[in-house]
């Protein structure tokens, strides 16, 4: 494919902008969607490091690197140049996690993969360990046209959510570990408990850890996510560029300081 050259080994994949321009996410970045958009182009930004990277890791995995929101700006901007240098005529517009676009809808619809019951994207290649981003475009790119590809639907990360959030379909993010540890405030008893079962201060990761479908996935091919891995964090951690700044250090610091009073005193 003549775009093969263009996104080298990030996988990608094409959906119609028609399908989706009914249930757009109303959000200032809809401004930059190009007039007649035509194609949405999803690439996947694999950040999967090895199991030995996060061994003694105490944040979800995706918070281990620098911000992806840093790196995956990085390549996009990258990519944008090279498609309108290859095709001047047309307008592309790059998005990342702050989108218009239902992310994981084009993804899934680009043949790039599936939907978990955790309503995470899964990749048959790297697994759920990707973040998304969308590439739209007013040329036109023949769309992914074969199967909609599901999940295994074996239950484990319903099955094994330890707020018992997954179920039914849906997450209730509300009981969402993930969810709880980034909230402000005082730190619920029982989640501080669950965070130091799990020694992970920030977000979780377990519905992932067991599916099946990231037992084989790829380490990444992208060099930053590898260059700026920090996989542990204790007092006094630097935020600064890190997928955690957005909440200031209030938050992680509270974390860490209750998950260690706890951890010594179960010793």
């Amino acid at each position: 494919m003549e775009t093969d050259e263009i996104f080298g080994a990030l996988p990608y994949g094409f959906s119609s902008f028609q399908a989706v321009r009914d249930c757009l996410i109303p959000c200032r970045t809809a401004s930059r969607l190009p007039e007649n958009a035509e194609t949405v182009i999803s690439v996947l930004f694999p950040y999967y490091l090895g199991e030995e990277y996060y061994r003694d890791s105490n944040v979800s995995r995706y918070a281990v690197s620098a911000d992806y929101h840093i790196i995956t700006k990085k390549i996009t901007d990258g990519l944008l140049l090279k498609l309108r240098e290859r095709y001047p005529e047309n307008k592309f517009e790059a998005f990342v996690d702050n989108s218009p676009l239902p992310e994981v809808r084009c993804a899934v619809a680009a043949g790039l993969g599936c939907l978990g019951k955790n309503n995470l994207f899964i990749s048959e290649k790297y697994g759920s360990w990707v973040f998304l981003g969308e590439i739209v475009t007013d040329r036109f790119f023949p769309p992914y046209e074969g199967k909609i590809k599901k999940c295994l639907g074996c239950d484990r990360c319903v099955r094994e959510c330890p707020t018992g959030a997954l179920g039914s379909g849906r997450v209730d993010t509300e009981k969402c570990l993930s969810f709880l540890s980034q909230k402000k405030g005082d730190l619920a008893p029982d989640i501080a408990a669950k965070m130091a079962e799990y020694n992970c201060v920030w977000g979780c990761d377990i519905c992932q850890k067991v599916c099946p479908m990231n037992i084989a996935a790829e380490i990444t091919p992208i060099a930053d996510f590898f260059a700026t891995a920090e996989p542990s964090v204790d007092s006094g951690v630097n935020v600064e560029g890190r997928a955690f700044a957005w909440r200031g250090s209030k938050v992680i610091e509270r974390n860490i300081e209750k998950v260690k009073e706890i951890q010594k005193n179960r010793r």
